[in-house]
Formats: structure tokens, C-alpha cells, sequence
């Protein structure tokens, strides 16, 4: 199969991600299954990309004309027969369980079609773990999503050590027709390169707060203000040949032994959890929130991406 054969796609999943995948696919002009397990998880899946497209409407990123024939791509459904109904990829963005995801994906291939290729859009789990319940494993392969989806370009690319190079290259090719911009991993990694980046800083910021050095406030302004703004044009690599690599070696010979490396998770993350303070959804975590200063920022880091998106449109970075 070429890229050119895919036709419908199916996503599983209306939690977290599901909604956002779908109307990537759809704004991309392919039709689209949107399975979700009842037809109130449906309601809300939709409820949601209507949401998403008023903003894009009030950003000029789509035009009202535009919205009835996006949504009319999208065709809810919830059983898994419905979902592979004369689909050619499956995307997966269900609950982050391993067995929950090996046990959807064995009964997807036996109701798809032979070619069908499948990806999970998990955080972090391995390709070839998932894998394992497929009988054809060179068709899966992870394609993951950053959330939210429908706003930043990113996905990464997992093969497994099951998956075949031509499974590889139609993701890719297609996560480039719908307007995303893929990176392939050389091979499985635990958390890919995102989130093993991400962790590395939550982890040093944890240690700045555990050892008396910042305030939580510091440590969040110092990254929105000074690391956030250049790092969304210069990765740290590219950053370290501007500043020079004879320099970043000095740095580095004497930071790295004073920076953390524990490998047990740090008291300030586990204390809120044990308390039941789990960020906004229940209203505390790091932070207290209110429903006006959760709709704040969450408004200021949409808007954000939203401007970020017009700006990959025009070719901002290539």
C-alpha cells in the first residue's frame, strides 16, 4: 500500500486526545471513524471539535462555510465493527494501559482490512510491547500525538523491532499530508524523545525546589520568559552551536556533577499526590485553581499555539 490508498481513517478514543486527532484528519479532507465506547462519549468527542473549530472560525483559520463539510467527514460510531468499516489506518489514543491497548488493537485486526496499518498514540509505551497481540506486527507502529493535537505539529514516529520500513514511510507521509510535522526515532525508547526531555527538566526543577534554590513561581517564570520563548526557535543543540560548544563543554564540565540524577521520585511531586491534590482536576496541585484562572491560562496557552499555527502555515521556520 501507498499513501495514496489510504482513504478513510478510524480513530479510537473521545478522551483526552481523540477529538483533536479526528479533526486534524478531517480538516485534511479524509473521512474519519470516531469510535468512542457509548454515545455519550460520542456527544462529548464532537462537543469538543465543534469547540475547537469556533476557534479556529474567530482565529480565520477556517471559514463558517468550511465547518458543516469538516463535521460531516467526522462519523461517530461505537462498536469496534462500525470503527474499521473500510478504514486504511487506525489511530488509537484509548486509556495509557498496555493490555487495554493490545486487547483493542487484536480485535481491530480481525475486522480491518489486510493492509490496514495501525498506530497507538500512546505517552510512552514500547511499539513492540503493544505489538505483541497483532498477528501481523510489521503494520503497527507508534505515531504520537502531543496534546493538544490539533494545535501543535509535532509526532513522533516509534518503529518496533516488528515494524517493516514501509509501514514507517506511509506514516510518515501521511502525518505530512495532514499537515504535522514527524520525527522518526532510530529505535524504542521509554517516554521518546519529548517526554525524556520534559522529565529531565520537571526533574531539575523539582530538585531547585527540593533543595531551597527557587520557588515554583521562579522555576515557571524562568522558563516561560527566558528558556520557552528561545527554545521555540532553536532546539538545544542548535542553541549550543549559537552560544559555542567550546563554551557549553566549560558549562557543562562543572554543572552536570552538581545537577540531579536521582532516580526516585522527589517528595514535592509525591506529597500533593498523596494528599489528593492532582493539579485542575481537582482544583490543587502545585498550584491552587480557580474555574476563572484554569479558563486564563488555559485560553493564553491556546491562543499561544493558535498564533504558532498561523506562523507554520506561512513557513515560519523552514
Amino acid at each position: 500500500m501507498n499513501v495514496e490508498d489510504i482513504g478513510r481513517i478510524c480513530n479510537l478514543g473521545t478522551g483526552t486526545v481523540g477529538p483533536g486527532i479526528t479533526l486534524t484528519f478531517a480538516l485534511a479532507g479524509y473521512e474519519v471513524n470516531m469510535y468512542g465506547r457509548s454515545n455519550d462519549s460520542i456527544k462529548r468527542g464532537m462537543n469538543a471539535i465543534t469547540d475547537m473549530l469556533k476557534k479556529f472560525r474567530e482565529h480565520g483559520l477556517v471559514q463558517d462555510s468550511d465547518i458543516p463539510e469538516i463535521i460531516g467527514r467526522i462519523k461517530g460510531v461505537t462498536t469496534l465493527e462500525e470503527a474499521a468499516d473500510g478504514v486504511d489506518f487506525v489511530i488509537e489514543s484509548i486509556v495509557e494501559n498496555l493490555s487495554a491497548k493490545q486487547e483493542i488493537f487484536a480485535k481491530m485486526e480481525r475486522l480491518c482490512l489486510v493492509n490496514t496499518i495501525f498506530a497507538s498514540s500512546t505517552s510512552g509505551l514500547t511499539t513492540s510491547a503493544i505489538a505483541e497481540s497483532l498477528e501481523y506486527k510489521e503494520r503497527f507502529i507508534v505515531a504520537h500525538f502531543w496534546n493538544p493535537p490539533h494545535l501543535i505539529p509535532l509526532v513522533e514516529i516509534v518503529p518496533g523491532q516488528y515494524t517493516s520500513q514501509n509501514t514507517t514511510n506511509i506514516t510518515s507521509k501521511l502525518l505530512l499530508k495532514i499537515g504535522k510535522k514527524p520525527v522518526i526515532l532510530k529505535k524504542e525508547a521509554l517516554g521518546f524523545i519529548g517526554n525524556r526531555l520534559q522529565f529531565a527538566m520537571l526533574r531539575e526543577a523539582l530538585s531547585l525546589i527540593d533543595s531551597g534554590v527557587a520557588t515554583k513561581e521562579a522555576i515557571d517564570t524562568t522558563i516561560k520568559y527566558a528558556l520557552g520563548r528561545r527554545l521555540s526557535t532553536t532546539g538545544p543543540l542548535e542553541s549550543a552551536d549559537l552560544s559555542g560548544l567550546d563554551i557549553i563543554y566549560d558549562i557543562s564540565a562543572y554543572l552536570f556533577k552538581d545537577l540531579c540524577n536521582d532516580t526516585s521520585v522527589s517528595h514535592t511531586l509525591t506529597e500533593p499526590i498523596d494528599e489528593g491534590r492532582l493539579g485542575t482536576k481537582t482544583g490543587s496541585g502545585f498550584y491552587e485553581w480557580t474555574p476563572n484562572s484554569l479558563s486564563k491560562i488555559s485560553k493564553v496557552r491556546e491562543d499561544n499555539l493558535i498564533e504558532w499555527l498561523k506562523k507554520d502555515r506561512n513557513g515560519y521556520l523552514e
